[in-house]
C-alpha cells in the first residue's frame, strides 16, 4: 500500500467556482422568481417541476443543492428532500414553506434533515445568503470527511508497517500528528458553521418583531457575559449561547399581533400557545446532533423555580443549568423591550423585579450573581443609538419622533414611542411640565425629522 501524505495539500482551499443547483416547485411563476433571484450568481440551474422529475434528474445527474417547495403533487417537498437524504446524502437540501406550515417543516427537518427551511415571500438577499452559506458547509463537510478518510487510510498503513519495522512507525508520526491537527481545523469549522447558521436564524426571527423590540442580540451579550463572570466551562458556554441565539424559534409559526403581544396580556387561548413555545423550538432543533444541549435549554427555559414552570414542572437543580442561565437573560431583557408587562420597564426597575422572584422563578444563588453582574459591568439593554437625541421640551421641534416612551413623574404614560411630534403636542407637555413636582422637566428621547436625516445622510 501506497499512501501519499502530501494528498491533504491538494484539497482545495475554498469552494468550487461553480456549483450545480436543482430548482423544484409546481408553480411555474414561483421557478421563475427563483430563477430571477440566482441568475446573476454564480451557479448553474437546473429545473423540475415535480419531486418526480427531480430523482429522474438526480439519478443521472449530480447537483450541489436542491431547494424544494414544500406542498407538490405526488411526492411532497419534505418526502423528496427524505429521499434525496437516503441516495445523495452528499447534496444539502434546503425547504421553501409558510410560517404557519409547521408540520412539513419539523417532517424535514427530521426526515430529510434539511440545512434550512426559508420562508415564503422570501427576502432575496437572506435567500442569495442562505445558499451562499449552504454551499460553504457543504464544502467544509466534504473537506471534513475527505480528512477523515485519508487518515483512515494512513492508520491501515501503519498497522502494516508495524508489523514490519517499527522504525517506519516513528518517521510517520509527525505526519500523522499534522493530519490530526487539519482534522481538528476541520471540526472548528464545522463548529462555527452551525454558530453562523444560528446568526442567521436568530436575524430572521427578529424580523417578526419591530426594530426597537428585537431581543436576541442582548441575550446573547447578556449570557456571554455573565458565563465569563460565572467562569463557565466553554462547552456549556457554547450551548447556552447558541440557546440564546434560537429561543424565540418556536414563535415563528405566531401570526404578527401575537409575537408583537407581551405575555402578560395575552388571552387563555394565546397562553396556551405561548407556553408550547420552548417545546416545539426543542422538536425542531433535536435532529440537528451539535445542537442538541441547545434545544434541551431552550425547552426548560421557562421553568421556574419553584416548579410552576413550563413544559415540565421541573423544580429546584432539577432545572439544567444553562437553562436557569438563559431564563434571566431573556426575562432581563424581555422586561425592558416590554415583551413581558404591559409596558416597558426601566433597567432598574428590571433588576428589582429579578431580584423580587429570586427562589420563586430564578435560582437564587445565580440570580445573586447575575445582578452582581448587572451592577458591576452589563451595559445598559437599551445601548446607544448615535441617532437618538436628549432633548427638553424647550428644544424639541414638530416633525420629530419619540424614540423610548414618555411618562409623567407620576408614572401615567404621556406620549407612546413612534408618535410623532407637532406643535400642539409639544405646547401640551410643557403645559403638563409646569403641573409637575418640583419644577421637574420632561427629557424626551428623540429621532430628528426625516428630511434633516436624509440631509445629513446626503
Amino acid at each position: 500500500m501506497d499512501i501519499n501524505y502530501s494528498d491533504v495539500d491538494t484539497l482545495p482551499s475554498q469552494p468550487p467556482a461553480k456549483a450545480r443547483l436543482l430548482l423544484v416547485d409546481d408553480e411555474e411563476n414561483i421557478l421563475r422568481s427563483l430563477h430571477r433571484v440566482m441568475r446573476r450568481e454564480p451557479y448553474e440551474l437546473a429545473f423540475a417541476r415535480s419531486g418526480e422529475e427531480a430523482l429522474q434528474r438526480l439519478a443521472t445527474e449530480t447537483f450541489d443543492l436542491v431547494i424544494s417547495d414544500a406542498h407538490m403533487p405526488g411526492i411532497s417537498g419534505p418526502d423528496l428532500l427524505a429521499r434525496i437524504k437516503q441516495k445523495y446524502p452528499g447534496c444539502i437540501r434546503i425547504l421553501l414553506t409558510g410560517y404557519t406550515d409547521l408540520a412539513s417543516t419539523i417532517a424535514a427537518i427530521n426526515e430529510g434533515q434539511i440545512y434550512r427551511y426559508i420562508s415564503k415571500p422570501w427576502e432575496e438577499d437572506e435567500l442569495r445568503l442562505t445558499v451562499r452559506q449552504a454551499l460553504a458547509f457543504q464544502y467544509s463537510e466534504r473537506r471534513r470527511l475527505a480528512l477523515e478518510q485519508l487518515t483512515r487510510a494512513q492508520n491501515q498503513e501503519l498497522q502494516v508497517l508495524n508489523a514490519t519495522l517499527e522504525d517506519k512507525v516513528r518517521a510517520r508520526t509527525e505526519e500523522l500528528e499534522q493530519t490530526a491537527g487539519m482534522l481538528d481545523l476541520a471540526y472548528q469549522e464545522l463548529r462555527q458553521s452551525y454558530t453562523t447558521a444560528a446568526e442567521v436564524f436568530s436575524a430572521l426571527i427578529n424580523k417578526r418583531l419591530p426594530a426597537k423590540r428585537q431581543p436576541n442580540a442582548k441575550v446573547i451579550a447578556l449570557v456571554k457575559a455573565f458565563a465569563e463572570h460565572c467562569q463557565l466551562d466553554s462547552a456549556l458556554t457554547w450551548d447556552v449561547t447558541m440557546a440564546a441565539a434560537l429561543y424565540n424559534l418556536g414563535k415563528l409559526s405566531w401570526p404578527d399581533q401575537m409575537i408583537e403581544t407581551p405575555s402578560e396580556l395575552m388571552g387563555k387561548v394565546q397562553r396556551e400557545e405561548y407556553q408550547r413555545y420552548p417545546v416545539t423550538g426543542e422538536k425542531l432543533l433535536m435532529a440537528l446532533e451539535p445542537l442538541r444541549n441547545a434545544a434541551c435549554i431552550i425547552r426548560h427555559h421557562q421553568e421556574r423555580w419553584s416548579g410552576k414552570g413550563v413544559p415540565d414542572q421541573l423544580a429546584g437543580e432539577q432545572i439544567p443549568l444553562g437553562a436557569r442561565v438563559l431564563k434571566l437573560a431573556v426575562d432581563f431583557v424581555e422586561f425592558q423591550f416590554g415583551l413581558i408587562l404591559e409596558r416597558k420597564v426601566s433597567r432598574e426597575d428590571a433588576i428589582t423585579l429579578v431580584g423580587r422572584y429570586k427562589g420563586l422563578v430564578y435560582d437564587p444563588e445565580m440570580a445573586d450573581q447575575f445582578l452582581q453582574m448587572i451592577v458591576q459591568q452589563a451595559p445598559d439593554v437599551e445601548g446607544y443609538d448615535p441617532a437618538i437625541l436628549r432633548l427638553d421640551t424647550l428644544r424639541v421641534t414638530p416633525g420629530m419622533v419619540l424614540a423610548r416612551n414618555l411618562y409623567a413623574a407620576s408614572g401615567m404614560l404621556l406620549l407612546n414611542e413612534g408618535k410623532v411630534l407637532t406643535a400642539s403636542l409639544i405646547e401640551k407637555l410643557t403645559a403638563f411640565e409646569q403641573n409637575e413636582p418640583n419644577g421637574l422637566r420632561y427629557e424626551l428621547y428623540v429621532y430628528p425629522p426625516e428630511n434633516e436625516e436624509k440631509e445629513t445622510a446626503s
